[in-house]
């Protein structure tokens, strides 16, 4: 019993410095995924990747495709010579967000040849362990990667975690660029990094979408 008393003053001793230490890292955070948002720019690299977002019968929804027109400026630009395109699909989809993807991009002029589609990824760190077996496969090292502001610095360090050089080319347009995108999107963009280096590098991993 008198042990019992010893632990619990020192958890309530302690509970108010672990609370702050949580506040602070929460808020650290915030403030590196806010800043890689507005700074991040993409840089010449092997490869191109297209993060999965929500498509309907094959169309992509305003997120995916804001993150195709920016993958398309990317490559006319000559920085990269191959596209990847990732992501599963959803009970009941007739395709993946992957071919949705690799529609569009035929559909807009990049040429077949040129696509790479990775028809796997129900989340963030699925579709990267995807894209980088593929890549170390092909012995290719460096990959610009097309998705959110917000969602830059997540990607980025999953990408980083399994040896690849990684940039992100975040999307100028539609629902989820930096005007856009709400407060919202960022605390909830925090709360799924802050999961994925306290727990996901540790294998205990917490289910998102791209």
């Amino acid at each position: 019993m008198f042990i019992f008393k010893i632990v619990r003053k020192i958890i309530f001793l302690f509970l108010p410095l672990l609370i702050t230490l949580a506040f602070l890292g929460f808020a650290w955070s915030a403030g590196h995924i806010y800043l890689t948002a507005r700074t991040s720019e993409p840089v010449r690299s092997d490869v191109l990747v297209v993060m999965g977002a929500a498509q309907s019968d094959g169309k992509p929804d305003e997120v995916l495709q804001a993150r195709l027109a920016r993958a398309k400026s990317i490559y006319d630009k000559g920085l990269v010579k191959f596209i990847y395109t990732v992501g599963a699909g959803a009970p009941g989809d007739r395709t993946t967000e992957a071919m949705s993807s690799f529609n569009w991009l035929i559909s807009n002029g990049i040429s077949r040849k040129s696509i790479v589609v990775i028809e796997k990824g129900k989340s963030t760190l699925e579709s990267t362990k995807a894209y980088a077996k593929i890549m170390k496969e092909n012995n290719l090292q460096s990959v610009i990667i097309a998705t959110d502001p917000y969602h830059c610095l997540r990607a980025i360090t999953m990408a980083r975690d399994l040896e690849l050089f990684a940039s992100c080319a975040k999307s100028t347009t539609g629902p989820a660029d930096l005007e856009n995108s709400s407060y919202r999107y960022l605390l909830r963009e925090t709360g799924a990094y802050v999961a994925y280096v306290t727990l996901g590098r540790r294998g205990i991993v917490l289910s998102d979408r791209n």
